[in-house]
């Protein structure tokens, strides 16, 4: 890997075109580098794992009302839309299929300095892959540029720091995936990438106070963007630059300012595209750093026993999850038994409680409004806080994958004044973990979540198409999509009219 200096220039700087991050992403993305064979397996992991979680959401609001947009664009050629037969706009299926696949927070994620979910990038590829004939071979090229950049900018950039959603490094990242997918030059790719970018930059609020549906629109809204960028860029059309570099640009007023300079990581010259095997999914439909929480309230349930008798529980962990999930964040809706799905997804209060009365965790009881209004868990989600520790945050940003953690140390308090400690630095799901996820794992969570909802023949034939990936061609990519009984389907939620018809 090559480390990159990005810092704000002037105008009037002698900054060569050669210098922008824009630019050596796009030398990124052309590379015509063999995608080794361990990060290709990763890559149908992935998109097995996109579906399972997209069954588990198909019959949600905020889904339906993506999928009802995206039917009203048909489109011959086209792409498909998770649930349901025929051909749609490509940027119109991504806007649907990158919904369902977030709208359940519950897939594949990466953190370091910034966070992010880079199995994002897999809806907006998978359409513009169909749409165009191309093959999974193709698709698999695509894919490890996309997660490599999505990959490297958390690792060099913090938007969290400045309240900017980290769905800034996700239209990048569609942007480069997709020129390599399609073996565009990198003229074309630095600027869809600028394009990208620019349209992207929000800010986090969308993951903060009372948090809406927008948080599983706004990743799919990077995708959407992220294909237009290319149509147009293709086209011939431009984008600022330097972006990033800019003395008006992205660096200079919405992250550090013109003194600061990030370094950014990009593979070199010929070197293989392998940042998806540092990316890891999750077992729990809930925010990544309570993963681990969760996998550490089942096993300290049985060492505290009657929890009725806790006084308090303090959580001792990284700066990250104090102040996103956290006590740190000042959000009362984070104690809040009405507050939405999306909210108690992002309290660890609420999670660790639940977690340790049933020593389980589900993506539909454990956040069921009957749940939430249990007078037992309300008084014991009162008890629970979380404070900073320097250690677990100094871990949370180590480059050592041996060192990295991402959980906690819990210290409970009983009414006898005893005290009972554990702590975990990583989920068992995870690579390094006590069960980390391989292939059989993520089939297990698909048909796990698909029950019900997808046929077992339906599911076999996707598995196999998903499976023998490399091998489809042409109309055949379009057995990446599932389909769901009608049936099944109408069971979702009634949405109004709006301009799409």
């Amino acid at each position: 890997m090559q480390l990159h200096d990005v810092k704000t220039r002037r105008s009037a700087d002698d900054f060569p075109r050669s210098e922008h991050l824009a630019w050596k992403i796009a030398q990124v993305a052309a590379d015509p580098v063999a995608v080794p064979d361990d990060t290709a397996a990763m890559v149908i992991n992935r998109i097995i794992d996109n579906a399972a979680v997209s069954a588990a959401s198909v019959l949600r609001r905020p889904v339906t009302v993506a999928r009802r947009q995206a039917l009203a664009h048909p489109s011959n050629p086209g792409a498909t839309v998770f649930g349901v037969d025929g051909s749609y706009s490509a940027e119109w299926a991504a806007w649907a299929n990158g919904t369902a696949v977030r709208e359940l927070d519950f897939h594949d994620t990466f953190l370091a300095a910034e966070y992010s979910h880079p199995g994002d990038n897999i809806p907006p590829l998978v359409a513009v892959a169909q749409q165009l004939g191309l093959s999974g071979a193709d698709l698999i090229r695509g894919l490890a540029t996309a997660y490599e950049i999505q990959v490297d900018l958390v690792k060099g950039i913090c938007l969290h720091e400045h309240k900017i959603d980290h769905v800034a490094h996700l239209g990048p990242s569609v942007a480069a995936g997709i020129g390599t997918m399609l073996r565009l030059d990198p003229e074309v790719i630095y600027q869809a990438v600028g394009q990208a970018l620019h349209l992207t930059t929000a800010t986090r609020q969308s993951r903060k106070g009372l948090i809406s549906s927008w948080k599983a629109y706004a990743p799919a809204w990077a995708g959407k963007v992220g294909i237009e960028a290319v149509d147009r860029a293709m086209r011939g059309e431009g984008a600022p630059a330097p972006i990033w570099e800019g003395e008006d640009g992205v660096i200079a007023w919405m992250l550090s300012g013109k003194d600061h300079t990030y370094q950014v990581p990009l593979p070199g010259p010929g070197e293989p595209k392998r940042a998806i095997l540092d990316t890891y999914t999750k077992e729990y439909s809930a925010e990544y750093q309570s993963q681990a929480l969760i996998d550490l309230a089942k096993r300290l349930r049985e060492r505290i026993g009657d929890l009725s008798q806790v006084a308090t529980i303090k959580l001792h962990t990284s700066h990250h999850t104090h102040y996103v999930i956290g006590t740190g964040s000042g959000d009362p809706q984070k104690f809040d038994p009405d507050a939405s799905r999306e909210t108690l997804d992002h309290s660890v209060m609420y999670i660790f409680a639940v977690a340790l009365e049933d020593g389980s965790w589900h993506h539909v009881r454990s956040y069921s409004p009957e749940r939430a209004h249990r007078p037992d868990t309300i008084a014991l989600w009162h008890k629970i806080s979380t404070v900073e520790d320097p250690e677990w945050t100094r871990r949370y940003h180590s480059s050592d994958p041996n060192e990295k953690a991402f959980g906690a140390r819990a210290e409970v308090t009983m009414a006898s004044g005893e005290v009972i400690t554990d702590e975990l630095a990583i989920a068992d799901a995870h690579p390094l973990g006590a069960r980390p996820f391989e292939r059989k794992q993520y089939i297990g969570k698909f048909t796990e979540l698909a029950e019900g909802i997808v046929t077992t023949a339906e599911q076999e034939r996707f598995l196999a198409a998903a499976e023998g990936l490399v091998g489809l061609a042409g109309s055949e990519l379009r057995g990446l999509n599932i389909v769901v009984e009608p049936a099944v389907l109408d069971q979702a939620p009634a949405t109004p009219d709006g301009i799409f018809r």
